[in-house]
Order: structure tokens, then C-alpha cells, then sequence
């Protein structure tokens, strides 16, 4: 691990969060927590404590949360498998995102989703919209797909890793072997079970990463794949040869939507206390309504 990437920014700081990631790892890392009507409010209070713990980290000027708005067609298309392994959302999450949308409404945050467009693609586009305008960019995600978005003004926040380390290059390296602009190529090569995406067969994640050191890009390792040593390995990624092609297709992130808002539209605004305080009290989240409570008894300078 190297020290910690230098992401300041004169132009700002986009905290850009993978919305339902965060909703399932809430759910799930508590349980059994209940509203004072019954209703369940785990995956509540979980998603407004790390989202609390991420913005103090971070320290924002501008966030955004993003939401599945269903599969790529394209993707689909491409490879109807592609996530239908997938089980469905438990009952008991599902009744609870209205919920957490109402607490962005009342912390005004800016939350996202798109009909028929994957988070992933509107993390990306808003990433590379903020780089251009020379924002630095923090992702809050797990998905190994983020890592082909590293750069020098973008880096990734991942809750698997305890260090709270916001990942450079460095950090795609020492978990992949490549380099980001390696990962499509990558992830291609060794598939993605989480996706639903098959690899080469005998290709590992080492195997991948010693390829593409030394020919650089699947394009490259097509055009001189006589130089491969193994003839095992020669034989399989030339079986393999199509669907490499359109594996980059499945795993490369659409980072040109049209559809998203200006960033203006993601700057931090002051929350809505009362509209807090009474989703608070309505979920029972005692201790959150009493630390808010005495926040907003403190002298305006102070917070």
C-alpha cells in the first residue's frame, strides 16, 4: 500500500456513491431493526451512518448517489446471461428504499437513477465530467469495474478495504496486477462471476496480468498470439477469441451519457433539519435525532 493519492482540487471534490451497493451491504450488516410501527429500517440506518462516515472522510463540495435504473439493453443484446444469476432483492430491502430516498430529499443530496441505465455507466460519465472540469472524484463503490476509472484525479473508496485508503493506480496494481487502463482488458481475460461474464478458460487473474505486461492489450495479444509460450494457453485464447471481443464491450463502462445534470447540480447544500428530525423520529432512530438536535443547538459558526 502507498501513501495516500494527492486528490485536491481547486474546482472541487465529487463524492459520487454506488447507491444500491450501499443499500445491500446496510441491510445486511444490520439486522432485526425495526420502526416503531414494525416496519423494517435496517438497511436505513446503515446506508445514513456509512453515507455520514463517507462524507466526513471525503470532506465533499459536491455528492451524488446513483441508482440501478435496470440493465443495459446493449449489454443484454450482447450476452443474455450477462447478472441473471442474480436472486432477486430481499422483500424487506426493497420496502426500504422509498425510505431512503426521502432521506436524501431531506439531507439534499442529489440521487440519481435512469430507467434501463446500470449505475455503473452514470458513476462513470459523471467521474469523467468531473475530471474534465478538473475536480478531483472519490467513487464509493466495491465493484472492481471502477478500477479501469483510476486516474490521477480519480480514486476509489472501497468499504471491503478496512484502511479507509482512497485507491490510486498504486492500489489497482497491487489488487490486479495491471494498470487501470488494463482492467477492461483484464476483467475480459479472467471474466467477472459477479456479472456473470466467462473468461478464457486456464486464465487467472496472474496468468492475465503476466499477458498483459507483455503484449500490453487484447489487441495486441491476438495480433502476435504465436509469441504466447503455452501452447494450452495459445489454444484457449484463440477459442476464446470472439468472445474476448465482446467481453470488453460488456465490461467497458458508457462514460458519455447525455442524460445526467450539470455538476452544479451536485453541490452540497444545507439539509432540511425538520424534514430530518421527523424521518428520524418517525423510523426511531433515537441516537441520530438527539445528535442532530444538539448540532442545531450549537452556535451557527461552530458547525
Amino acid at each position: 500500500m502507498t501513501g495516500q493519492p494527492s486528490l485536491s482540487s481547486a474546482a472541487g471534490k465529487l463524492l459520487v456513491v454506488d447507491g444500491h451497493a450501499y443499500a445491500y451491504r446496510a441491510f445486511y450488516a444490520i439486522r432485526n431493526l425495526t420502526s416503531p410501527e414494525g416496519k423494517p429500517t435496517n438497511a436505513i440506518y446503515g446506508f445514513v451512518k456509512m453515507l455520514g462516515r463517507m462524507r466526513e472522510r471525503v470532506q465533499p463540495t459536491h455528492l451524488a448517489v446513483m441508482w440501478d435504473g435496470g440493465l443495459a439493453a446493449e449489454r443484454m443484446k450482447l450476452l443474455p446471461e450477462y447478472k441473471q444469476q442474480r436472486a432477486p432483492m430481499p422483500t424487506d430491502l426493497r420496502s426500504q428504499f422509498d425510505e431512503m430516498d426521502a432521506y436524501l430529499g431531506a439531507a439534499r443530496i442529489t440521487s440519481i437513477c435512469h430507467e434501463g441505465v446500470e449505475a455503473d455507466d452514470l458513476i462513470a460519465t459523471a467521474a469523467r465530467c468531473a475530471e474534465r472540469e478538473n475536480f478531483s472524484v472519490v467513487i464509493a463503490s466495491a465493484d472492481k469495474d471502477f478500477m479501469q476509472l483510476v486516474s490521477a484525479r480519480i480514486g476509489l473508496l472501497n468499504p471491503n478495504d478496512k484502511s479507509e485508503n482512497i485507491w490510486s493506480a498504486a492500489e489497482v496494481r497491487a489488487k490486479s496486477g495491471v494498470e487501470p487502463e488494463q482492467i477492461v482488458d483484464w476483467l475480459s481475460l479472467v471474466g467477472d462471476s459477479v456479472d456473470n461474464i466467462p473468461g478464457v478458460q486456464g486464465i487467472g487473474p496472474k496468468t492475465a496480468a503476466v499477458l498483459l505486461a507483455q503484449f500490453g492489450t487484447i489487441e495486441k495479444l491476438y495480433a502476435q498470439l504465436g509469441e504466447v509460450k503455452s501452447e494450452k494457453t495459445r489454444a484457449h485464447l484463440c477459442a476464446a477469441e470472439a468472445e474476448m471481443r465482446r467481453n470488453r464491450e460488456l465490461i467497458r463502462l458508457r462514460d458519455d451519457l447525455a442524460t445526467l445534470p450539470p455538476l452544479a447540480n451536485f453541490e452540497t447544500r444545507p439539509m432540511d433539519e425538520a424534514a430530518l428530525l421527523a424521518l428520524y423520529s418517525r423510523w426511531g432512530f433515537r441516537t441520530l435525532h438527539t445528535e442532530l438536535e444538539a448540532k442545531l443547538r450549537l452556535p451557527p459558526e461552530l458547525f
